[in-house]
Protein backbone atom coordinates (compact mmCIF):
# COMPACT_ATOMS: atom_id res chain seq x y z
CA UNK A 1 0.00 0.00 0.00
CA UNK A 2 1.55 3.30 -0.67
CA UNK A 3 1.80 6.09 1.54
CA UNK A 4 -1.47 8.33 0.26
CA UNK A 5 -3.39 5.21 0.49
CA UNK A 6 -1.94 4.12 4.01
CA UNK A 7 -2.55 8.16 5.41
CA UNK A 8 -6.05 7.99 3.80
CA UNK A 9 -6.70 4.63 5.53
CA UNK A 10 -5.63 6.22 9.03
CA UNK A 11 -7.71 9.12 8.49
CA UNK A 12 -10.80 7.03 8.13
CA UNK A 13 -10.36 5.10 10.61
CA UNK A 14 -9.61 8.19 12.84
CA UNK A 15 -12.79 9.55 11.87
CA UNK A 16 -14.54 7.20 12.41
CA UNK A 17 -13.45 6.82 15.87
CA UNK A 18 -13.93 10.07 16.85
CA UNK A 19 -17.48 9.13 15.33
CA UNK A 20 -17.70 6.71 17.79
CA UNK A 21 -16.16 8.39 20.91
CA UNK A 22 -19.00 11.93 20.03
CA UNK A 23 -21.66 9.11 19.94
CA UNK A 24 -20.54 7.45 23.01
CA UNK A 25 -20.22 11.23 24.81
CA UNK A 26 -23.77 12.26 24.09
CA UNK A 27 -25.40 9.08 25.08
CA UNK A 28 -23.85 9.31 28.54
CA UNK A 29 -24.93 13.07 28.63
CA UNK A 30 -28.28 11.81 28.07
CA UNK A 31 -27.85 9.40 30.70
CA UNK A 32 -26.53 11.91 33.35
CA UNK A 33 -29.01 14.30 32.61
CA UNK A 34 -32.05 11.67 33.35
CA UNK A 35 -30.26 9.56 36.18
CA UNK A 36 -32.74 10.41 39.12
CA UNK A 37 -35.15 12.72 36.96
CA UNK A 38 -38.82 12.71 37.16
CA UNK A 39 -40.33 13.34 33.64
CA UNK A 40 -44.24 14.60 33.64
CA UNK A 41 -47.04 13.43 31.14
CA UNK A 42 -49.41 16.51 30.78
CA UNK A 43 -52.35 14.85 29.94
CA UNK A 44 -55.23 17.46 28.28
CA UNK A 45 -58.47 15.27 29.01
CA UNK A 46 -59.84 14.05 32.24
CA UNK A 47 -59.14 10.92 33.55
CA UNK A 48 -60.76 7.45 32.46
CA UNK A 49 -60.90 8.42 28.27
CA UNK A 50 -59.12 7.08 25.55
CA UNK A 51 -56.24 9.65 25.36
CA UNK A 52 -55.38 9.41 29.23
CA UNK A 53 -55.42 5.84 28.74
CA UNK A 54 -52.66 6.07 25.87
CA UNK A 55 -51.04 8.51 27.84
CA UNK A 56 -50.54 6.61 31.13
CA UNK A 57 -49.79 3.18 28.96
CA UNK A 58 -46.65 5.48 27.49
CA UNK A 59 -45.77 6.73 30.91
CA UNK A 60 -45.16 2.75 32.40
CA UNK A 61 -43.06 2.06 29.83
CA UNK A 62 -41.04 4.52 28.04
CA UNK A 63 -38.69 4.89 30.96
CA UNK A 64 -36.88 1.98 29.85
CA UNK A 65 -36.20 3.05 26.90
CA UNK A 66 -34.47 6.53 27.90
CA UNK A 67 -30.70 6.09 29.08
CA UNK A 68 -31.03 6.97 32.77
CA UNK A 69 -34.19 5.55 33.64
CA UNK A 70 -36.18 8.17 34.48
CA UNK A 71 -39.47 8.09 36.37
CA UNK A 72 -42.68 9.55 34.90
CA UNK A 73 -45.65 11.57 36.42
CA UNK A 74 -49.13 11.95 34.81
CA UNK A 75 -50.62 14.99 35.50
CA UNK A 76 -54.06 15.41 34.02
CA UNK A 77 -54.46 19.29 32.80
CA UNK A 78 -58.44 18.89 30.77
CA UNK A 79 -59.68 22.36 29.73
CA UNK A 80 -60.64 23.87 26.15
CA UNK A 81 -60.38 21.07 24.55
CA UNK A 82 -57.00 20.37 24.98
CA UNK A 83 -55.83 23.77 24.32
CA UNK A 84 -55.50 24.76 27.88
CA UNK A 85 -52.38 21.98 28.08
CA UNK A 86 -51.03 22.98 24.62
CA UNK A 87 -50.85 26.28 25.37
CA UNK A 88 -48.98 25.29 29.09
CA UNK A 89 -46.53 22.31 26.97
CA UNK A 90 -45.41 25.44 24.88
CA UNK A 91 -45.33 28.09 27.29
CA UNK A 92 -44.90 27.05 30.64
CA UNK A 93 -43.98 23.67 30.74
CA UNK A 94 -39.65 23.04 31.36
CA UNK A 95 -38.10 23.11 28.30
CA UNK A 96 -34.88 20.50 29.43
CA UNK A 97 -36.84 17.07 28.44
CA UNK A 98 -38.26 16.60 31.78
CA UNK A 99 -42.08 17.34 30.25
CA UNK A 100 -44.07 16.47 27.27
CA UNK A 101 -48.28 15.76 26.37
CA UNK A 102 -50.48 14.87 24.61
CA UNK A 103 -54.03 17.44 23.62
CA UNK A 104 -56.52 17.06 20.90
CA UNK A 105 -55.39 15.92 17.31
CA UNK A 106 -57.45 19.73 16.10
CA UNK A 107 -55.68 21.42 18.48
CA UNK A 108 -52.84 22.01 16.00
CA UNK A 109 -55.01 23.71 13.87
CA UNK A 110 -56.28 26.49 16.77
CA UNK A 111 -54.01 29.17 15.27
CA UNK A 112 -55.95 28.67 11.78
CA UNK A 113 -59.19 27.97 12.32
CA UNK A 114 -59.91 29.22 15.95
CA UNK A 115 -60.58 31.87 17.90
CA UNK A 116 -58.17 34.52 18.24
CA UNK A 117 -55.31 34.68 20.70
CA UNK A 118 -57.00 31.46 22.22
CA UNK A 119 -53.93 29.23 21.03
CA UNK A 120 -50.56 30.81 22.13
CA UNK A 121 -48.46 28.60 20.52
CA UNK A 122 -46.84 27.69 17.18
CA UNK A 123 -48.11 24.42 16.36
CA UNK A 124 -45.07 24.11 13.93
CA UNK A 125 -42.55 24.61 16.95
CA UNK A 126 -43.45 21.97 19.31
CA UNK A 127 -41.13 19.30 19.65
CA UNK A 128 -43.12 16.51 17.75
CA UNK A 129 -43.10 12.99 19.67
CA UNK A 130 -45.44 11.41 17.74
CA UNK A 131 -48.98 9.24 18.16
CA UNK A 132 -49.25 5.77 18.55
CA UNK A 133 -51.87 5.51 16.56
CA UNK A 134 -54.24 7.23 13.46
CA UNK A 135 -58.13 6.27 13.81
CA UNK A 136 -61.00 6.60 12.12
CA UNK A 137 -63.67 7.62 13.77
CA UNK A 138 -67.86 7.40 13.82
CA UNK A 139 -70.81 9.76 14.70
CA UNK A 140 -73.24 7.62 16.33
CA UNK A 141 -76.94 8.57 17.59
CA UNK A 142 -78.84 6.88 20.45
CA UNK A 143 -81.50 4.22 19.27
CA UNK A 144 -84.14 6.54 20.83
CA UNK A 145 -83.42 9.93 18.50
CA UNK A 146 -84.81 10.83 15.07
CA UNK A 147 -81.29 10.05 13.74
CA UNK A 148 -81.36 6.86 11.60
CA UNK A 149 -79.48 7.34 8.93
CA UNK A 150 -76.94 10.24 7.83
CA UNK A 151 -79.13 11.82 5.82
CA UNK A 152 -81.68 12.31 8.82
CA UNK A 153 -78.83 15.03 10.05
CA UNK A 154 -79.87 17.38 7.58
CA UNK A 155 -83.57 16.92 9.06
CA UNK A 156 -83.18 16.67 12.71
CA UNK A 157 -81.00 18.03 15.22
CA UNK A 158 -78.72 16.24 17.10
CA UNK A 159 -77.46 16.94 20.68
CA UNK A 160 -73.88 15.42 21.19
CA UNK A 161 -71.58 15.65 24.30
CA UNK A 162 -67.91 17.31 24.31
CA UNK A 163 -65.43 18.72 26.36
CA UNK A 164 -64.38 21.68 25.11
CA UNK A 165 -64.31 23.83 21.94
CA UNK A 166 -60.95 22.49 20.27
CA UNK A 167 -62.44 18.96 20.99
CA UNK A 168 -62.90 17.25 17.76
CA UNK A 169 -65.99 16.34 19.35
CA UNK A 170 -66.79 19.23 18.94
CA UNK A 171 -64.76 21.01 16.23
CA UNK A 172 -66.27 18.11 13.66
CA UNK A 173 -70.02 18.99 14.03
CA UNK A 174 -69.65 22.75 13.99
CA UNK A 175 -67.83 21.83 9.92
CA UNK A 176 -70.17 19.28 9.17
CA UNK A 177 -73.20 21.62 10.15
CA UNK A 178 -71.57 24.50 8.13
CA UNK A 179 -70.39 22.78 4.87
CA UNK A 180 -72.69 19.25 4.70
CA UNK A 181 -76.13 21.37 6.63
CA UNK A 182 -76.06 19.06 9.30
CA UNK A 183 -77.99 20.05 12.52
CA UNK A 184 -75.88 18.94 15.37
CA UNK A 185 -75.81 20.57 18.79
CA UNK A 186 -73.01 20.32 20.84
CA UNK A 187 -73.24 20.70 24.70
CA UNK A 188 -70.03 21.69 26.18
CA UNK A 189 -68.13 21.08 29.56
CA UNK A 190 -68.17 16.81 29.59
CA UNK A 191 -64.98 15.92 31.69
CA UNK A 192 -64.37 13.50 28.28
CA UNK A 193 -65.49 10.68 26.48
CA UNK A 194 -67.03 8.72 29.05
CA UNK A 195 -68.99 11.31 30.78
CA UNK A 196 -69.90 12.46 27.02
CA UNK A 197 -71.05 9.19 26.03
CA UNK A 198 -72.69 8.43 29.75
CA UNK A 199 -75.00 11.48 29.14
CA UNK A 200 -76.05 9.81 26.24
CA UNK A 201 -76.95 6.60 27.54
CA UNK A 202 -79.05 8.31 30.11
CA UNK A 203 -80.82 10.78 27.88
CA UNK A 204 -79.13 13.80 28.56
CA UNK A 205 -77.45 14.02 24.70
CA UNK A 206 -78.95 12.28 21.60
CA UNK A 207 -75.54 10.72 20.19
CA UNK A 208 -71.63 11.40 20.03
CA UNK A 209 -69.32 12.78 17.39
CA UNK A 210 -65.81 11.74 16.53
CA UNK A 211 -65.93 8.20 18.45
CA UNK A 212 -63.28 6.15 17.26
CA UNK A 213 -64.37 2.33 16.33
CA UNK A 214 -61.89 0.71 18.60
CA UNK A 215 -62.52 2.51 21.72
CA UNK A 216 -66.36 1.97 20.72
CA UNK A 217 -66.30 -1.77 20.26
CA UNK A 218 -64.02 -1.94 23.05
CA UNK A 219 -65.82 -0.69 25.50
CA UNK A 220 -69.70 -0.90 24.23
CA UNK A 221 -69.98 -3.70 21.64
CA UNK A 222 -73.04 -4.23 23.33
CA UNK A 223 -74.56 -1.24 22.18
CA UNK A 224 -73.56 -1.77 18.67
CA UNK A 225 -74.79 -5.42 18.95
CA UNK A 226 -78.29 -4.41 20.05
CA UNK A 227 -78.51 -1.63 17.52
CA UNK A 228 -78.70 0.74 20.41
CA UNK A 229 -76.69 3.04 18.53
CA UNK A 230 -76.94 3.95 14.70
CA UNK A 231 -73.35 4.57 13.50
CA UNK A 232 -74.03 7.38 10.97
CA UNK A 233 -70.59 8.15 9.21
CA UNK A 234 -66.95 7.17 9.36
CA UNK A 235 -64.98 10.51 9.97
CA UNK A 236 -60.98 10.11 8.28
CA UNK A 237 -59.41 10.57 4.89
CA UNK A 238 -60.42 6.26 3.73
CA UNK A 239 -62.79 4.13 5.49
CA UNK A 240 -62.13 1.86 8.57
CA UNK A 241 -61.26 -1.71 6.51
CA UNK A 242 -63.22 -3.58 8.83
CA UNK A 243 -66.17 -1.49 8.11
CA UNK A 244 -66.67 -0.84 4.29
CA UNK A 245 -70.44 -0.44 4.49
CA UNK A 246 -70.74 2.68 6.47
CA UNK A 247 -70.58 5.70 4.54
CA UNK A 248 -67.24 8.32 4.80
CA UNK A 249 -68.07 11.77 5.41
CA UNK A 250 -65.96 13.04 2.46
CA UNK A 251 -68.46 11.16 0.42
CA UNK A 252 -71.23 13.57 1.65
CA UNK A 253 -69.83 16.83 0.23
CA UNK A 254 -71.57 17.80 -2.46
CA UNK A 255 -68.43 20.01 -4.31
CA UNK A 256 -64.90 19.58 -4.32
CA UNK A 257 -64.22 22.58 -2.54
CA UNK A 258 -66.61 21.13 0.39
CA UNK A 259 -64.63 18.26 0.27
CA UNK A 260 -61.53 19.81 0.05
CA UNK A 261 -62.92 21.71 3.61
CA UNK A 262 -63.43 18.44 5.36
CA UNK A 263 -60.34 17.03 4.17
CA UNK A 264 -58.82 19.94 5.91
CA UNK A 265 -60.62 19.60 9.06
CA UNK A 266 -59.91 15.56 9.14
CA UNK A 267 -56.72 15.36 7.98
CA UNK A 268 -55.36 15.53 11.94
CA UNK A 269 -57.36 11.23 12.27
CA UNK A 270 -54.08 10.12 10.67
CA UNK A 271 -51.67 11.46 14.26
CA UNK A 272 -55.08 10.78 16.20
CA UNK A 273 -53.03 10.99 19.61
CA UNK A 274 -50.30 13.40 19.42
CA UNK A 275 -47.57 13.92 21.99
CA UNK A 276 -45.44 16.96 22.13
CA UNK A 277 -42.70 18.39 24.11
CA UNK A 278 -42.22 22.06 23.96
CA UNK A 279 -40.04 24.33 21.56
CA UNK A 280 -36.15 24.67 22.02
CA UNK A 281 -35.40 21.65 23.77
CA UNK A 282 -32.03 20.74 23.70
CA UNK A 283 -31.07 18.55 20.26
CA UNK A 284 -29.95 15.56 22.01
CA UNK A 285 -32.39 15.46 24.63
CA UNK A 286 -35.20 16.11 21.64
CA UNK A 287 -33.81 13.23 19.89
CA UNK A 288 -33.80 10.76 22.95
CA UNK A 289 -37.35 11.33 23.80
CA UNK A 290 -38.43 10.83 20.07
CA UNK A 291 -36.31 7.77 19.81
CA UNK A 292 -37.90 6.34 23.14
CA UNK A 293 -41.25 7.03 21.93
CA UNK A 294 -40.87 5.39 18.86
CA UNK A 295 -38.99 2.12 20.51
CA UNK A 296 -41.98 2.41 23.03
CA UNK A 297 -44.52 2.03 20.70
CA UNK A 298 -42.93 -0.55 18.99
CA UNK A 299 -41.84 -2.52 22.30
CA UNK A 300 -43.46 -5.61 22.58
CA UNK A 301 -44.44 -5.26 26.30
CA UNK A 302 -46.49 -1.86 25.77
CA UNK A 303 -48.23 -3.80 22.85
CA UNK A 304 -49.36 -6.02 25.02
CA UNK A 305 -50.73 -3.47 27.37
CA UNK A 306 -52.29 -1.66 25.08
CA UNK A 307 -53.65 -4.77 23.25
CA UNK A 308 -55.10 -5.94 26.88
CA UNK A 309 -56.85 -2.59 27.20
CA UNK A 310 -58.08 -2.98 23.43
CA UNK A 311 -55.78 0.45 22.04
CA UNK A 312 -55.42 0.35 18.83
CA UNK A 313 -51.51 0.97 17.58
CA UNK A 314 -50.05 2.23 14.79
CA UNK A 315 -46.89 4.82 15.12
CA UNK A 316 -47.07 7.43 13.60
CA UNK A 317 -43.54 9.16 13.82
CA UNK A 318 -42.94 12.92 15.02
CA UNK A 319 -41.34 13.71 11.67
CA UNK A 320 -44.11 12.00 9.89
CA UNK A 321 -46.25 14.35 11.91
CA UNK A 322 -44.71 17.66 11.50
CA UNK A 323 -44.56 16.98 7.66
CA UNK A 324 -48.70 16.32 7.85
CA UNK A 325 -48.89 19.98 9.66
CA UNK A 326 -46.97 21.56 7.59
CA UNK A 327 -48.86 20.74 4.43
CA UNK A 328 -52.16 21.77 6.01
CA UNK A 329 -50.63 25.04 7.16
CA UNK A 330 -49.97 25.59 3.11
CA UNK A 331 -53.98 24.79 2.58
CA UNK A 332 -55.48 27.27 0.51
CA UNK A 333 -56.48 31.05 2.03
CA UNK A 334 -59.44 30.63 0.75
CA UNK A 335 -60.45 26.78 2.17
CA UNK A 336 -58.78 28.19 5.56
CA UNK A 337 -61.47 30.97 5.59
CA UNK A 338 -64.22 28.45 4.98
CA UNK A 339 -62.90 26.07 7.86
CA UNK A 340 -62.32 29.58 10.35
CA UNK A 341 -66.24 30.47 9.15
CA UNK A 342 -67.51 27.24 10.25
CA UNK A 343 -66.12 27.38 13.80
CA UNK A 344 -67.70 30.67 14.98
Amino acid sequence: MSGIGKFSVLLTAGALIVSMVGTAARADAIEDFYRGKQIRIIIGFGTGGTSDIFARTIQRHMGRHIPGGPTFVPQNMPGAGGIKAANYIYNVAPKDGTAFGTFSRTVPLEPLVGKKKAAEFDALKFTRLGSPSNEVSTCASWHTSKIKVADDLRKHELIVGSTGAASVASVFPRIFNSVLGTKFKVILGYTNSVTALKAMEQGETQGFCAWGWVPMLSKHADWYRDKKINVLFQIGLAKHPDHPDVPLVLDMAKTPEDRDVLEFIVAPQTFARPFAAPPALPADRAAALQRAFNATVKDKEFVADATKQKLEIQLVTGEETLNILKKLYKTSPAIVARAKAAMK
